[in-house]
């Protein structure tokens, strides 16, 4: 029997030769920090102008749905701990075919991920050092954080547990300045009440139309947490680690998010310019004439940018190696040294730095097609993990029930909740013309991977019969 007690052995094969370097403390601050990145920091502008102050319905319906897709991923998480996650997980419930397609699709999407936070994170760097190219600055952050997923785990979850220490810190202190700000007790600010709020177009400032855009924006906001679940298996107590991790989690992060959205609309007029210009956050600073708000909050999203960076390159080589380990892929990519998939790394990394390439020399096409086909991904993977569970609780109760250490809410019926709420904003993405693009190449990414995944278990069962 394994240290986790899986029943079966293939359910281990992914991570037989990785360490066990992540500790308790590490995986709670990835759980909380690899959600917190550049797309709450500043993306989420887009979502405040378009959804006014309903942007706190959006985040909290959004919120809800991401809570029960990371208690599904928890529950079989805890029950089974694998550097492959869900897609160890929709290998077991579903079939050869559903782990191929949701891990090679969620390393796809770390890859490009890479690269986009390298010419974010370049972009800071050259605004502070005018005149100094991006792509160098893209190579540097590439080799030293290769160069950190290169050596021992636990230098991974050292990086990540300080970034993301920063990141929450920063926005535990943005929400103390808010609430103070709100009441009226922050020097200098008088308690703007609601006028904001319902004032200069009302609640719903762009009717519902503006929230679906907002709900659509706080949905990939979201993602990130995924990563928590693979690095549980590399710690020293998986089963107890991703079980303590995602409990407290996600009702902080609903916290960050929620919270920071609502401070920000109640401070601030939905409307104003700056919101969109230099991110909500900055624009809330400034608007309370704290000294230095932009700068500081460049810090910050500096640092999310490169956390998300390092978390992404660690996700995307353990997801490869744990693919190749069930033989899902080609072996050179799973070859580990010292506990470490040292080949996936540089893979990723190497891939990563390619879409940055792209960018510069195809940024209307090729880079475009790349971006486009991420769009939609993690709805996929929450669909994987939302199936997956509906079949695995099921097994597991029937088998060994002594390792629902997590349970689901109400099962089943809330994650059939779940999946309508997927279903819902899939139709919601086919309504929006730009949304659209990303649904259309998505499915198509899927659906080839689907392909190629469904046609290497016909010929394994065949060479097996």
């Amino acid at each position: 029997m394994s240290r986790t007690s899986a029943p079966a052995p293939a359910d281990r094969q992914d991570d037989v030769a990785l360490s066990h370097g992540l500790k308790q403390r590490h995986l709670s601050m990835i759980a909380l920090g690899g959600v917190i990145g550049a797309g709450l920091f500043v993306g989420s502008g887009a979502g405040i102008a378009a959804a006014g102050p309903s942007i706190v319905i959006a985040y909290a319906l959004s919120g809800l749905l991401v809570m029960l897709v990371m208690r599904m991923l928890g529950e079989m998480s805890a029950a089974n701990p694998a550097s492959g996650s869900f897609s160890v997980h929709a290998e077991r419930a579903i079939g050869p075919w559903a782990g191929f397609t949701a891990g090679w699709s969620f390393w796809f999407l770390l890859c490009v991920a890479v690269g986009l936070e390298g010419i974010g994170a370049a972009k800071i760097m050259t605004g502070w050092m005018p005149g100094t190219p991006e792509w160098a600055w893209v190579a540097l952050f590439m080799l030293v954080f290769c160069g950190t997923n290169l050596a021992a785990v636990k230098n991974f979850g050292e990086f990540e547990f300080w970034f993301a220490a920063l990141k929450v810190g920063a926005i535990a202190l943005f929400l103390g300045i808010g609430v103070l700000a709100i009441t009226g007790v922050l020097p200098g600010t008088d308690a703007p009440g609601t006028a904001n709020l319902t004032g200069d177009g009302g609640f719903l400032p762009n009717g519902t139309d503006g929230l679906v855009v907002g709900l659509l924006a706080s949905v990939f906001a979201y993602g990130g947490l995924e990563t928590v679940t693979i690095a549980a298996a590399e710690s020293e107590h998986p089963v107890q680690g991703v079980a303590k991790a995602v409990r407290t989690a996600m009702w902080r992060i609903a916290v960050f998010y929620i919270g920071s959205m609502a401070v920000i609309v109640t401070l601030v007029p939905w409307d104003d310019p700056k919101v969109v210009e230099k991110g909500p956050y900055v624009a809330t600073l400034d608007h309370l004439g704290i000294p230095g708000a932009g700068q500081i909050m460049n810090v910050v999203v500096l640092v999310a940018l490169l956390s998300a960076m390092n978390a992404n390159i660690y996700g995307a080589s353990r997801m490869a190696c744990s693919l190749v380990g069930r033989g899902q892929g080609p072996k050179a990519l799973g070859r580990t040294s010292g506990g470490v998939p040292r080949t996936a790394v540089l893979v990723s990394s190497v891939f990563g730095f390619g879409c940055v390439l792209l960018s510069y020399w195809r940024p209307n096409d090729v880079f475009m097609w790349l971006l486009n086909m991420i769009g939609a991904i993690i709805l996929v993977v929450w669909i994987f993990i939302a199936v997956s569970q509906l079949l695995l609780r099921r097994r597991t109760e029937r088998e060994d029930p002594s390792r629902l250490v997590v349970k689901m809410w109400l099962y089943p019926a809330l994650t059939w909740v779940a999946l309508a709420g997927m279903a819902a904003v899939f139709v919601l993405m086919a309504r929006e013309a730009e949304t659209r693009t990303q649904l259309l190449y998505t499915g198509g990414l899927t659906l080839a991977l689907a392909a190629v995944g469904y046609a290497r278990q016909v010929r394994a069962r065949r060479l097996q019969a």
